[in-house]
């Protein structure tokens, strides 16, 4: 197994590559803007959202147990997640690094109490 796959397939640098030829394969790069890919991004995680908007929040916990839910919930985190590789190829940021340092702030602005503290 390559360093850029994982035990359930392929990793993020494969992924990003693959939707990078696939863009380019079909001329898509010119409409692969910064502000275009973040407004599919925006789209795509209100495409999300609309799964759940109606539900209670106990319905929301089972979602995936319903098949056809479940189907429709994995196609709208693959689309979040194309977008958001797209968005990060395009704009050269590592999307882990990013993660990680984000990550690092919040534990520095959000220190975990010690009780009795």
């Amino acid at each position: 197994m390559s360093a850029s796959e994982t035990p359930t397939g392929p990793g993020l640098p494969e992924l990003q590559r693959r939707l990078a030829e696939f863009a380019a394969r079909r001329d898509w790069e010119p409409f692969h803007t910064p502000k275009n890919l973040a407004a599919a991004l925006s789209v795509e995680a209100s495409e999300l959202l609309e799964i759940f908007q109606w539900l209670t929040a106990e319905e929301s916990r089972d979602v995936m147990r319903d098949p056809g839910s479940a189907h429709r919930v994995r196609d709208e985190v693959a689309d979040v997640l194309a977008y958001l590789l797209q968005f990060c190829e395009v704009l050269g940021i590592d999307v882990l690094a990013a993660l990680e340092a984000k990550i690092e702030r919040n534990e520095e602005r959000f220190p975990v109490e010690e009780p009795g503290a």
